[in-house]
């Protein structure tokens, strides 16, 4: 079934806040969305916590690129969108 919503979510080095944010948005009562995750060449810990949570929902896309600011990684979550509208976090 087609998401109504896609929330697109750039990643770059923010293991520390990642999983707050992830949780927040995994735990609404709207469920009609997919998450696409956008780790722009994180250093730190952000991939591995990116890899768990592709792994146990089907509503999040994960995408790996090099570093290339917070507008190109959007840009390439923008690519990836199934839905009618669209979120930024």
């Amino acid at each position: 079934m087609k998401k109504l919503v896609s929330i697109i979510v750039p990643v770059f080095n923010v293991e520390k806040y990642l999983r707050q944010c992830l949780d927040s948005i995994l735990g609404q009562t709207f469920n009609q969305f997919e998450v696409i995750i956008v780790n722009d060449g994180s250093t730190d810990g952000s991939d591995t916590i990116c890899q768990e949570y592709a792994e146990i929902d089907e509503r999040i896309v994960y995408l790996k690129k090099e570093n290339g600011g917070v507008s190109d990684a959007r840009n390439v979550g923008l690519d990836a969108v199934t839905s009618d509208y669209v979120l930024f976090i």
